[in-house]
């Protein structure tokens, strides 16, 4: 039952997610690749890296990168000491376009308002235990 009740609320979350994410023409995986960067903006990372980092490993990164390079929201550089490495980095339009964003999703954190802080660190916490569980 708890298994069920944890995936009606990530697809519920995701869905609600899902409607900002489609306002700007991005997908959650092209979603996932910004904030990846963004993270460690102004390093670069290559795509091993970023896929090491995806939430959904299962998407094709070159695909998803490629695509966001396409319309200006990454930037790519060639390693100096191993041109078959590519260096990928968030543009300034791609920071751009998230802190745009960042306004839509302030209405999606307040969702998670209803619950106190303390309770919400105590459901991480139990998340994150279903999570290692697994891992051992």
């Amino acid at each position: 039952m708890i298994q069920l009740n944890i995936l009606f609320t990530a697809g519920w979350i995701q869905n609600k997610h899902l409607q900002i994410l489609k306002k700007y023409g991005l997908s959650h995986q092209q979603y996932n690749v910004l904030r990846i960067l963004k993270g460690t903006y102004p390093q670069t990372l290559n795509l091993g890296q970023i896929k090491a980092k995806m939430l959904d490993r299962m998407s094709d990164t070159s695909r998803v990168v490629n695509r966001l390079f396409t319309i200006g929201l990454l930037s790519r550089t060639t390693d100096s000491k191993d041109r078959r490495v590519a260096k990928i980095k968030i543009s300034d339009k791609g920071l751009k376009l998230l802190k745009e964003m960042e306004k839509e999703e302030t209405h999606l954190d307040s969702i998670t308002n209803q619950i106190s802080r303390e309770e919400a660190l105590e459901l991480s916490q139990l998340l994150d235990k279903l999570r290692n569980k697994d891992n051992s």
